[in-house]
């Protein structure tokens, strides 16, 4: 990755690259336009999982499936996305009009708009806001993401004048998990913390640099640090002036491909079933009960590092889904001092529609599930049998691996 310059100045100024010319080889309709207005990227978040290796067999009713290796995935046809995403930048999957918090981690918060300028002429600010001079409490930090519809912010250090990590909805789990004791007893971290403060308490000196790109870089680059790095955001910073452009993701990536891969050939492997390809998680899945508290399903959160977690009921058969994203509307809606409460009810008092459970079968086509994944925009599909037990997770992360990496003989996914 390259290095990234410091800023002259201490307030970061959100502006888009200037408009380049597309390089040889990028056919002009491949620079997105509407297709980006209602990018707010979301979350959070592909499973961090454990995964066993391969081959692999499990058990659906009586039907025995063994998932062998992934020759399907060494024909010359399946290098097709490979090639895809290696001739394509990360300013290609950047939308024409986005969505941008970026906190500073003693002082305060900025929210711009970035919008591409379409005469040629460079980038334009969108609605700057004043930033408050108050210090930015980890509280107020989660309502704004919530306020503002996005899952995850840059953090600026103006001492450093560089970017310096990211806030997400992981951070704000990692707090409940560590200060919650009761509803009786108030978590004053989440009132009266920094940002700055909950970095040095969390971390304890052992920050690790930022993993960001260039929007240069080509987009199979992309894939490879969000898979390798086991991180659902990757900032696009344009070296020279610093700013941060967009914050790529698993789902902005294959969105980019599924709307403009229809223009190149589909490799046969597309028409082979999961359990033939053995895309995705199929032991130890990582499951809550409807009836657990949501400390419980925080607790799995951070011991299993996973992003989404099947509700089963009393049967062991799937009934809904408590991902990452549902813990962040506990600071909106005020509720975090009481984790003592139910997934069940957690569910209920959703105030937003998110995107719920889908599943999908064994049986059922590696084409097929990318399809239902991308209408539906969700994250991931829990795999069931016949009867709603749950039998594995199928992630974005393991679509990108499969379509993008694997034929290049990179396993970034247990690297």
């Amino acid at each position: 990755m390259e290095q990234l310059p410091g800023p002259a100045a201490p307030q970061v100024a959100l502006l888009d690259a200037a408009a380049r010319p597309e390089e040889e080889g990028f056919p002009e309709a491949l620079c997105p336009s509407e297709e980006g207005q209602e990018e707010e990227e979301e979350e959070e978040e592909e499973e961090d999982r454990r995964r066993s290796p391969r081959p692999v067999t499990f058990t659906l009713g009586n039907e025995i499936l063994g998932l062998g290796p992934e020759t399907e995935f060494q024909s010359p046809d399946a290098e097709v996305y490979m090639h895809f995403m290696r001739s394509h930048c990360c300013y290609d999957a950047v939308p024409t009009s986005c969505k941008l918090v970026v906190f500073d981690i003693s002082l305060e918060v900025t929210k711009q708009g970035i919008g591409r300028d379409r005469m040629g002429g460079g980038s334009r600010l969108e609605d700057p806001l004043t930033p408050s001079p108050l210090c930015w409490q980890i509280k107020k930090a989660f309502v704004a993401l919530v306020a503002n519809g996005v899952r995850a912010a840059p953090l600026w250090d103006s001492k450093t004048q560089s970017f310096v990590g990211m806030l997400t909805i992981t951070d704000f789990i990692n707090i409940l998990h560590r200060y919650y004791r009761s509803p009786l007893v108030q978590i004053y971290e989440v009132e009266e913390h920094k940002i700055e403060t909950w970095r040095e308490v969390y971390l304890q000196g052992s920050f690790k640099p930022l993993v960001y790109i260039s929007p240069s870089n080509s987009l199979f680059d992309a894939v490879y640090s969000l898979i390798k790095h086991k991180i659902h955001r990757l900032p696009v910073i344009e070296p020279i002036s610093g700013n941060v452009l967009h914050i790529l993701t698993h789902k902005r990536i294959l969105k980019f491909l599924h709307i403009f891969g229809s223009t190149i050939p589909k490799p046969r492997f597309l028409k082979k079933t999961v359990q033939e390809l053995c895309v995705g998680t199929f032991r130890d899945v990582a499951v809550v009960p409807e009836n657990a508290p949501i400390y419980t399903a925080l607790e799995i959160f951070v011991d299993r590092r996973v992003s989404a977690l099947p509700v089963i009921n009393d049967a062991g058969q799937v009934v809904g889904l408590y991902s990452r994203f549902d813990v962040i509307h506990l600071a909106a809606q005020k509720t975090y001092n009481n984790l003592d409460i139910s997934v069940r009810e957690a569910l209920r008092q959703r105030t937003t529609c998110l995107e719920g459970v889908l599943t999908c079968y064994p049986h059922e086509t590696m084409e097929d599930i990318i399809d239902r994944i991308a209408k539906e925009q969700v994250h991931r599909l829990v795999l069931v049998d016949e009867n709603q037990y749950p039998r594995g997770i199928v992630s974005l992360s393991d679509i990108l691996q499969a379509l993008v990496l694997t034929p290049a003989g990179i396993d970034a996914l247990n690297s």
